[in-house]
């Protein structure tokens, strides 16, 4: 079945011309190729375009390429025809390129799985055989800092010496690992013990956004101990990465002003108060070689300050849900001389089978900001309230950022990815995957306000899961009829009854 369909490639390139005929080859994709001056495309931002002639004449595959950046991502789609075809290749002419510099993926493991090393290797390759080249581990208290062990203690943290290994492992794929941790805000497991409790913000009560929470969240920026605190943890993590630039955090920080800093921000501001740390943290990040990348929400909700955004400083423009405004969001980054990232998610966090509809629209919406100035292209996979979110469904997602990421224009096919990223020859189970996903859609759709007379979407999470886990900050049922749920069961049995074969059966429903 595979021989007789059109390529299945993933991203999908630029450009496809089958020029009639096959040719049969004998050639390992892993070291074939050059770097030359030939003819390569030129579009897109990135210096990865490639072109790639298969013909009936000797030699039968051509790459033409002008880095070693653009040799991989031949060869990954070299690699792609002969899963697809064997040796027996149609003749063809690709022309490709990328439409972001950067490609990445940011894995949170930090609340609550971390991966083994033989996880990290594994999902790394998987990232760059879809043409991604570049990695975040989102951390918080999951390193294995010196002299900071009760932090850490039984959760399994990575090691300085893990670190480098991946790192290494990560350079030879032609991927960037760059090295992530929180510095103000979501540092709850550092501020709730009693060493590190002097350095909260608060211990008390306080409101993050219109939800009211109680206990540490953030550093007191105005407390010395904090700057020495991020400047011990950065000493430490830094030299374990050769990339040149180091994720921050310094997102949603609402605490910061509610407690011990809320005289310096009546009297200056809150965004002010924000700013003078977050300025202490990108010194420290220079100091130690990198360029600093932050999360920019506290900015952009504070766009009167971007002046006060570190110029040299990426700024991480993140947003899951259908309606984040990335093309906003980069014209003014863009306009205060801030090189944007756009970050959208996978939307597998806070669900058990994925959030399949808004996930589409949120990725696809992101792809379209390369047109508004923006370098870098990152899906987040968080890890919010356990990580109850199992790999596939999160990879899945992964696989259509890929594409978005490479070329936003073209919709991602199903069939590729379920091909070449879950080895599924019947090209099932991504479709089914994503069916999968939308099975509460319709409760998602009606059930975020305070009743169905208010109805509104839920944001960040599943009508399963916000069902299953009723705890702060909303407690309360969802707005829903019985005969909602009803129609969401048999959603879920319907997927039972249609598993793909390449799946080990097993019941979805208990």
């Amino acid at each position: 079945m595979l021989a007789s369909m059109p390529p299945l490639l993933l991203p999908t390139p630029r450009s496809v011309k089958l020029t009639g005929g096959a040719a049969s080859v004998n050639v390992n994709p892993d070291v074939m190729g050059s770097i030359g001056s030939g003819s390569v495309v030129s579009e897109g931002t990135g210096a990865g375009g490639y072109r790639l002639v298969i013909s009936p004449h000797t030699p039968h595959v051509q790459l033409q390429v002008q880095s070693e950046a653009a040799l991989r991502s031949a060869r990954a789609t070299l690699r792609q025809l002969v899963r697809q075809y064997g040796r027996n290749l149609p003749c063809m002419e690709i022309q490709d390129a990328p439409a972001f510099a950067t490609r990445g993926v940011m894995l949170d493991v930090s609340r609550d799985k971390v991966p083994t090393t033989s996880m990290l290797d594994e999902a790394a390759g998987a990232f760059a055989a879809l043409k991604m080249n570049h990695l975040q581990l989102y951390t918080e208290h999951t390193f294995a800092y010196a002299g900071h062990d009760e932090v850490w203690l039984d959760c399994s943290p990575i090691t300085p010496g893990e670190a480098r290994d991946f790192d290494a492992s990560c350079k030879k794929i032609g991927m960037t690992l760059a090295p992530n941790q929180n510095c103000f805000g979501h540092l709850h497991k550092w501020l709730k013990l009693h060493r590190y409790a002097h350095l909260a913000e608060t211990q008390g009560d306080w409101v993050f956004m219109e939800w009211p929470r109680s206990g540490p969240f953030s550093l007191c920026p105005g407390e010395p101990g904090s700057i020495e605190l991020v400047r011990d943890m950065l000493t430490q993590l830094c030299p374990c990465f050769d990339a040149p630039m180091l994720n921050i955090g310094c997102d949603e920080t609402f605490d910061i002003g509610q407690g011990r800093s809320r005289d310096a921000a009546q009297e200056r501001g809150r965004a002010a108060v924000y700013f003078d740390f977050v300025d202490q943290i990108a010194d420290i990040s220079r100091e130690l070689g990198k360029r600093p990348m932050m999360w920019a929400d506290i900015a952009l909700s504070h766009p009167e300050m971007l002046n006060r955004f570190p110029k040299d400083a990426v700024g991480l423009a993140w947003g899951y849900e259908p309606d984040s405004d990335f093309a906003q969001w980069c014209d003014l980054l863009v306009c205060h001389g801030i090189e944007p990232w756009v970050c959208p998610g996978t939307s597998s966090w806070r669900s058990i089978t994925g959030r399949t509809s808004e996930r589409r629209t949120n990725i696809d919406n992101a792809g379209k900001a390369a047109r508004r100035g923006a370098k870098g292209y990152l899906v987040t996979d968080w890890g919010d309230m356990g990580h109850h979110q199992h790999w596939p469904i999160a990879l899945n997602a992964i696989a259509h950022a890929a594409q978005a990421a490479w070329n936003p224009s073209a919709p991602v096919d199903h069939r590729a990815v379920s091909l070449h990223v879950f080895g599924d020859e019947l090209l099932q189970l991504s479709g089914w995957l994503d069916t999968l996903g939308n099975v509460d859609l319709h409760i998602r759709q009606v059930g975020g306000g305070r009743s169905l007379d208010d109805a509104r979407p839920i944001r960040n999470a599943s009508a399963m899961f916000r069902d299953l886990h009723r705890a702060d900050p909303l407690p309360d049922p969802i707005p829903s009829t019985i005969e909602m749920w009803e129609e969401a069961a048999a959603n879920l049995l319907a997927c039972e009854s249609s598993v793909p074969a390449s799946l080990d059966r097993g019941s979805l429903v208990g």
